[in-house]
């Protein structure tokens, strides 16, 4: 019986039809659809893997093939050229020696064994080099399943002109190639393309499972990171863990310091508790190394409980800055079962906690800085100041005694104020009343050249940072009103202005002769810098101190403090 065209297209279209079969079964199996959505990441197991998935697909078509004048026409190239495609040119030239040495060793080889054999090998380093170009001038992007089809055309056209060159007799090898040549060449490429076609719903999948993470991870974020807001500690470790657990299909989840457990919930908890001590080889070894690991086995996890059932997890250090200051980690009870998704997902809650930890110590170190500077205010007490006063007291002592008592209670009352301030805030109406105690101890200095004003909207308060005024005050007598012979007058005063309390400082003096951004003038003591960069720390730049001043007409210092305390930078 004759064989036709028609005859090869049946038999090709049968043999492509139970390829595209399995492929379709294969991507329902997670490790394939793993191997192929992460086809950049898969490490020399899985290419090793691959490559023998499709070196069968290509011994599979060859034994499916149909006897055309003692050779096979046959779909052996759509799985070898697939592979390169999928997994690159080492899983295209491993699948292609597989299926190529197979094709040159059965017994129905026919006289074009080699040239078959040896095709079959190009074709799959080929399909992956070419696969690997487009995706790099295309950026990355998959190979679409035209693109593909053109692909299979080159790799067949490949195969005739080998069998033209090895196959002998020349006259039978012609013969040949004139009878397979289209049925294999347009079949076998629109075989490649529909393969392409079924994989790229793993590729579909791994979008839109990425998408829901993406949405897991900020509801995940949004319900931890207030808790990572105070650092890294049980209470925040063992909040986000649950919330983890939670929402991500993870057998168990742990948050560690470098030490010990901070928080673990799920399969594991009976020996895996928190404040014990990190028992886990691996989890050490991220937090020594500050790079993230995947453990694919119980052996490679290091857990030395012998009931665990805990099988693989991927393991991602916290950091401060560059430093490792403990690890997440999601665990599996099934070996090799953390996916790509599940290590995408760690990596980023990972990271948006350790940006959190970071900023928590950043706010800390800040209102420590505050409190430490707030403490060296209290202590840089001018000595000139107490020299000054008890010698005024001194000299009231005999003439005026009763104003030498007030006095010394008035300095009294700085002193301990000045001194018991440990509250990051105080009303303004203590703070006027500090203030108050120490004009008094200066006016007595001074009588009749120094006068104060204070003009305070009745029942309107807020709070401020202690000693915030009184180095205004005290910089406007100083670098104001005593370089001028006839002395002047200081006007204190407060009122609501929209969200915030504005406070003004205004003198009649000198007007000072430099600008906060050059620092204060030697002998001014804690001065106008000081203060500005206390209210920029709390309240943010916009709340910097404003200064208008004029040679001889004297000097007016304005602050705001938001009336919400909420608004404090870092509240």
């Amino acid at each position: 019986m004759e064989i036709t065209t028609y005859d090869i297209f049946r038999s090709l279209l049968n043999n492509l039809g139970i390829i595209v079969l399995i492929a379709f079964l294969l991507t329902k199996v997670r490790h394939f659809k793993s191997l192929v959505a992460d086809n950049e990441r898969i490490g020399l197991r899985g290419q090793l893997i691959l490559i023998i998935i499709f070196g069968l697909f290509g011994i599979l078509a060859t034994y499916n093939g149909f006897p055309v004048k003692g050779a096979i026409a046959n779909a052996r190239v759509v799985g070898v050229v697939t592979g390169g495609i999928i997994g690159g040119p080492v899983v295209g030239l491993g699948a292609g020696l597989i299926a190529g040495i197979h094709r040159y060793a059965i017994d129905i080889g026919g006289f074009t064994a080699v040239a078959c054999g040896i095709a079959t090998i190009i074709e799959g380093y080929m399909g992956g080099y070419i696969g690997d170009y487009i995706k790099k001038r295309h950026k990355g992007k998959n190979i679409k399943p035209t693109t593909a089809f053109y692909i299979g055309v080159v790799a067949e056209l490949t195969q005739m002109v080998m069998i033209l060159l090895l196959a002998k007799p020349f006259h039978e090898a012609l013969e040949l190639v004139r009878m397979i040549a289209i049925p294999m060449t347009v079949l076998n490429s629109l075989g490649i393309a529909v393969f392409i076609m079924v994989i790229q719903n793993i590729y579909g999948e791994k979008e839109q499972i990425a998408a829901q993470q993406a949405q897991k991870a900020l509801i995940i974020a949004n319900k931890t990171l207030p808790y990572f807001r105070h650092g890294l500690d049980y209470e925040s470790a063992q909040w986000a863990v649950k919330v983890i657990h939670q929402y991500n299909a993870s057998d168990a989840v742990a948050i560690t310091d470098t030490e010990k457990i901070l928080g673990f919930v799920g399969l594991g908890e009976d020996h895996h508790k928190a404040g014990m001590e990190i028992k886990m080889f691996l989890t050490k070894q991220v937090i020594a190394t500050g790079n993230y690991s995947i453990g694919h086995t119980k052996c490679e996890i290091g857990c030395n409980h012998e009931s665990c059932k805990l099988s693989s997890a991927v393991m991602v250090p916290l950091k401060n800055k560059d430093t490792s200051i403990g690890s997440l980690v999601f665990f599996s009870k099934s070996p090799h079962g953390i996916s790509s998704i599940d290590m995408e997902l760690a990596s980023g809650l990972a990271q948006l906690f350790s940006t959190q930890i970071e900023l928590s110590n950043i706010e800390k170190q800040k209102s420590d800085l505050s409190k430490a500077e707030l403490r060296a205010l209290q202590a840089q007490i001018n000595p000139h100041f107490l020299f000054n006063a008890i010698n005024t007291i001194v000299s009231f002592i005999r003439t005026k005694p009763d104003s030498a008592r007030e006095l010394l209670l008035h300095l009294g009352d700085f002193f301990r104020k000045n001194l018991q301030r440990t509250t990051d805030l105080v009303s303004l109406n203590t703070e006027i009343e500090h203030v108050k105690s120490y004009l008094a101890i200066e006016k007595a200095r001074f009588g009749e050249k120094l006068n104060v004003e204070f003009d305070i909207v009745e029942g309107e308060s807020c709070f401020v940072p202690p000693l915030i005024l009184q180095p205004l005050v005290e910089n406007a007598i100083k670098h104001g009103l005593l370089p001028k012979k006839s002395g002047g007058n200081i006007k204190i005063s407060a009122g609501k202005q929209g969200k915030d309390m504005l406070i003004a400082i205004v003198d009649n003096g000198v007007g000072i002769k430099y600008a906060l951004d050059k620092g204060t003038k030697k002998g001014c003591g804690i001065g106008l810098s000081n203060v500005n960069e206390r209210l920029k720390n709390l309240y943010g730049d916009k709340y910097a101190i404003d200064i208008k001043t004029e040679a001889g007409q004297g000097t007016t210092v304005l602050l705001r403090i938001p009336l919400a305390q909420g608004g404090l930078k870092n509240g």
